[in-house]
């Protein structure tokens, strides 16, 4: 099996995702997709694409739910977006017998070794979160790299170092940076935001935080409208964890 970092990253990459801010567009998980079918884990497989069961490799995925705000009113739409969350206790790399999955020492970045990698899927059983994809074509499993070929690429202009998914947000509501470091921007973000981790019970430690969403007023009023659920135990953060977790 393989070890995690026996210390902690001195940086670590990551995302922040604003689910008050995500209008649900599918971009970042289009442009995720057109950039790493010529990348690092070119080629990502389709499937039937444009049949009736269309399947295939996608590191981003967008979910998007109906949420009852509690109070009577018309229900909220919030989008979720998902990928790998590149953890500091991942178990797709503690269940890894090739070593094929590791974390990076350098940035925290959890990749997958391909020539290494033997299709056995214990990190897709083994992760929480549902991230691994495996490509049926060439038998081995693929993941969000958060772009490391782009972030790193020097050839590109500093601007444009930015994983795909963040540099494509029409509305802003994916940030990129290091969230070891307290005064960088995702960092700030997550303390005046309320960031958290996704199904913390799992006790992956994920590098990458969701944005909560904002209470919204009613137009008729000036109330604002809480998100709660139908059952309001633990909010819509209690209700989200519950879905993810059937």
């Amino acid at each position: 099996m393989t070890s995690p970092p026996a210390t902690p990253p001195a940086k670590k990459l990551g995302l922040v995702i604003d689910l008050d801010t995500c209008v649900g567009c599918h971009a970042c998980a289009v442009h995720c997709k057109e950039w790493n079918t010529g990348g690092y884990h070119a080629p990502l497989t389709d499937l039937d694409a444009y049949g009736a069961e269309p399947d295939g490799v996608w590191f981003n995925r967008i979910h998007s739910y109906d949420v009852d705000t509690g109070n009577g009113g018309p229900s909220q739409t919030v989008n979720f977006p998902r990928s790998c969350l590149h953890c500091d206790d991942a178990p797709c790399v503690t269940v890894c017998p090739t070593g094929a999955s590791y974390k990076r020492t350098e940035d925290g970045i959890v990749l997958v070794d391909e020539d290494m990698c033997i299709g056995c899927k214990l990190c897709s059983w083994a992760c929480a979160y549902g991230a691994r994809e495996f490509d049926v074509d060439v038998g081995v499993m693929k993941k969000c790299t958060l772009c490391v070929d782009r972030i790193y690429n020097e050839t590109l202009d500093e601007e444009d170092r930015l994983p795909a998914c963040v540099s494509t947000c029409p509305v802003s509501a994916r940030h990129f940076g290091d969230l070891a470091d307290p005064e960088s921007d995702v960092s700030k973000l997550v303390a005046a935001r309320g960031g958290y981790d996704l199904m913390p019970e799992m006790e992956c430690a994920p590098t990458n935080k969701y944005l909560p969403p904002r209470e919204k007023r009613d137009r008729f009023s000036a109330a604002p409208i809480e998100l709660e659920t139908a059952s309001p135990e633990g909010g819509f953060l209690g209700w989200l964890d519950r879905v993810l977790s059937d």
